[in-house]
Formats: C-alpha cells, sequence, structure tokens
C-alpha cells in the first residue's frame, strides 16, 4: 500500500527544511554581485560521473572496512526498490531500516575524515569537467552555487568545498553528540524533497527562484527542475530529456554520443536515486558484520552496479 499524499509531503518537507538548516552559509549575501540569483546542481551523473555514496563506498572497501558482498547486496537491493518507482510501504520500510543499519554508532569526525581521502583519491578524477565549468560561470557572474543531493548531507560539503562552491544540500541523519542514531531527519533528499530543501533555503537566504537555475540528469528531479526559473538538463535520462525537449528547456550532454545512448534509465534514475535510499549509511557497516542472506545473482550484480557507476 502506498503511503498517504499528505504523509510523503510531510517527509518531503521535512527532509527539506532540515537539509536547508543544516546548509552552512559561510559568506555574506551582499558579498555577491547578483545576491537574489543562484544556482543548484544534483550531483550523481550531473556534475559527478556516477554515484557519490557508491564511489565513497568503494573507498571503504579498498580499506577493508566492508566487504564486497555486503556492498552489492544492499546497493542491488537500493537500486531495483528506486527503479521499480514504488513506495509501498513494506518496501519503503525495509529500504529504510536497511539503510539506517549502517549508520548507528559511527562518528561524524571519522566519516568526514575519510569521506575527504576518498574524494581525492576517487571522486576528483570523475567530475564532468563541462559541468563544472557551468558552476564557474555562475560563481563569476556573482552567484551562489548550491549541490542538491541525496547523499549524506557530510559528503555533499565534502564534495562542495573542493570545488569552491557556496555550500550543499544533502541528506540529515540525526546526529547526538557526534555520533550518527541511525535514524534520519524527513526522508532521503530525493525527488519532491529537493524541491523543499531549494524552497527552504530561497526562503531563508532571499533568493528569486524565478531568476535562479537548476541542473540535473534525472526526471527524478522535476519537481527541483520546475521550481526554478531556469531548468537544464545535464547528460539527461530518457524521460528527462523528452520533458525538456518538449518543454523547451536548455540541454547540455557532456558524454560521449555512444556512452549516452547506454547509459539510460539505470544510471540516472537508478544509481543517483541509490544515493537516497543509502544516505543513512550504505558504506557505514562494520566489515567484521557477517551477510544475513546469501544472493546467487551477486556476481552479475556487483558488475552491473560498476558499470553503471561511471566505470
Amino acid at each position: 500500500m502506498a503511503r498517504p499524499r499528505s504523509e510523503r509531503r510531510s517527509r518531503a518537507v521535512a527532509a527539506g527544511v532540515a537539509s536547508a538548516a543544516a546548509a552552512d552559509v559561510g559568506v555574506d549575501s551582499d558579498a555577491f554581485l547578483d545576491p537574489t540569483g543562484a544556482a543548484f546542481f544534483d550531483v550523481d551523473n550531473t556534475m559527478m560521473m556516477g554515484a557519490s555514496i557508491y564511489h565513497f563506498a568503494r573507498g571503504l572497501a579498498a580499506r577493508k572496512f566492508i566487504s564486497t558482498r555486503d556492498l552489492t547486496r544492499f546497493g542491488w537491493q537500493q537500486l531495483s526498490f528506486r527503479i521499480a518507482g514504488t513506495e509501498r510501504a513494506g518496501p519503503m520500510s525495509h529500504a529504510r531500516e536497511a539503510a539506517l543499519a549502517f549508520v548507528a554508532g559511527r562518528s561524524v569526525e571519522e566519516i568526514v575524515r575519510w569521506g575527504e581521502e576518498i574524494y581525492d583519491e576517487v571522486m576528483a578524477e570523475r567530475i564532468w569537467s563541462g559541468t563544472r565549468a557551468l558552476a564557474e560561470r555562475h560563481l563569476a557572474a556573482g552567484q551562489r552555487v548550491w549541490l542538491v543531493t541525496a547523499t549524506p548531507i557530510e559528503l555533499a560539503r565534502i564534495i562542495s568545498v573542493r570545488l569552491g562552491l557556496t555550500g550543499a544540500l544533502g541528506t540529515v541523519s540525526e546526529i547526538v553528540d557526534g555520533i550518527y542514531t541511525g535514524r534520519l531527519v524527513g526522508e532521503p533528499l530525493h525527488g519532491p524533497a529537493k524541491a523543499e530543501a531549494v524552497r527552504a533555503l530561497a526562503q531563508r537566504e532571499a533568493l528569486d527562484l524565478i531568476r535562479c537555475t537548476a541542473y540535473s540528469d534525472s526526471v527524478n528531479d522535476l519537481p527541483m527542475l520546475r521550481l526554478v526559473g531556469r531548468p537544464v538538463a545535464v547528460n539527461p535520462d530518457p524521460d528527462l530529456r523528452r520533458i525538456a525537449r518538449h518543454s523547451g528547456w536548455e540541454v547540455r550532454d557532456f558524454r560521449s554520443g555512444r556512452r549516452a545512448a547506454r547509459i539510460g534509465i539505470p544510471a540516472a534514475a537508478g544509481l543517483g536515486a541509490v544515493a537516497g535510499g543509502v544516505a543513512a549509511g550504505i558504506t557505514l557497516r562494520r566489515h567484521a558484520e557477517a551477510p544475513t542472506a546469501r544472493a546467487g545473482m551477486l556476481g552479475g550484480s556487483w558488475a552491473a552496479l560498476h558499470r553503471h557507476a561511471g566505470r
């Protein structure tokens, strides 16, 4: 059974408001030439090749912190769930519980330290130079530039800092005394929750959304794209490309023609959304924990995730 619309709406609003509240604002808006204009960039497959949380997981696996089996089993579960597009109470609850199980008891300081190392080792080379150039144009024009992503806000901040952007909106996990409790605030910053985060940030920072720009690869981000005056499809999945053309939106594709043709829904609507289900901590489970289930499809699943993550 699908959750009531009012419940989905309230969770999206809670997630968006929490993300905006957690967003650091290091520079006074008066310092910008255009204080009411801003740009909002999705991360996975828009700013970065593949899913940021997946690359983070690979970095942790290289450190023997998690097992390949754990990563594959959980990642494939989330990927299958998100591609199916269902919000039935059972699958949604199971996916949420599986994600939250990874994060409880870990310190924020620990995760941030690993995130910084893994960004430099794995993620930096996967930034789309064309998308980064678009962000830098907004900065040069005196506008603020924010990342808006389902990945955990701690990782989103690292990416933002490394790219020299204004800040980031991401999924917020509950933290007590510097330790993750294993609970989310609202829900993953995915779909409508992204729009709510942008709306809340715009209200706080006195931004004029009609003068703002949003960039994404995924049809799941339509609520955010439709919230601003200038939506731009970047490396779009087939559905978003169709809607963008029909609506007269700008389309930017930094993939090669061959790769763009074969990426399709699994990469754009799948792994990007996996970050939402994983945001509470897909990669934060102790390596010593034994898997709770065996799956004969692990080898094929791992290969699929590997391809879709931008390899």
